[in-house]
């Protein structure tokens, strides 16, 4: 980006001038900049999801989640597993030697896509008290961490079971 400078700002004292403004070397970046800033989601996340999905695509077919309608839960349990497989600790996926990460955006892609395309079967739960449970429990967090706050216990992590 190149700076440029209103041709009406004084000079200072010091011979410099004041309040620069920044403006675009190129005019097309004032029309580019309203659009969805794609750059920003990281690249290794695209990277990982495309090698889930190429995983995918060799045992499923190309596009297969787009040919015909998709259910919710089916993504959402692979997403869980891949997930919480990785907090458990896993960081590959013992059938395709991928990481869980990668299969659990690849899940997250397939329904965001299926939503977008009107091809998603909604079969999620039938709404039970989660919502309810987690709003009744919130202000008991701080309740009991300050119960415990002058204990100092061990904290367990994975690095401890190294």
């Amino acid at each position: 980006m190149t700076v440029f400078y209103r041709p009406d700002m004084e000079e200072t004292p010091a011979g410099l001038l004041s309040e620069p403004q920044v403006m675009p070397s190129n005019p097309k970046q004032f029309y580019g900049d309203t659009k969805i800033p794609l750059h920003l989601f990281p690249t290794t996340a695209i990277a990982l999801g495309s090698m889930a999905l190429l995983d995918g695509r060799e045992k499923y077919g190309t596009d297969n989640y787009r040919a015909s309608p998709v259910e919710v839960m089916t993504y959402v349990g692979a997403a869980l597993r891949h997930l919480l497989s990785y907090a458990e600790g896993r960081d590959t996926d013992e059938d395709s030697g991928l990481p869980e990460l990668a299969h659990a955006l690849a899940c997250l892609a397939i329904l965001v896509d299926a939503g977008y395309a009107g091809s998603l079967i909604d079969n999620r739960k039938f709404p039970g008290g989660f919502h309810k449970a987690m709003a009744e429990m919130r202000p008991l967090v701080q309740k009991i961490k300050d119960t415990h706050a002058k204990k100092n216990p061990k904290h367990y992590t994975i690095q401890d079971a190294r």
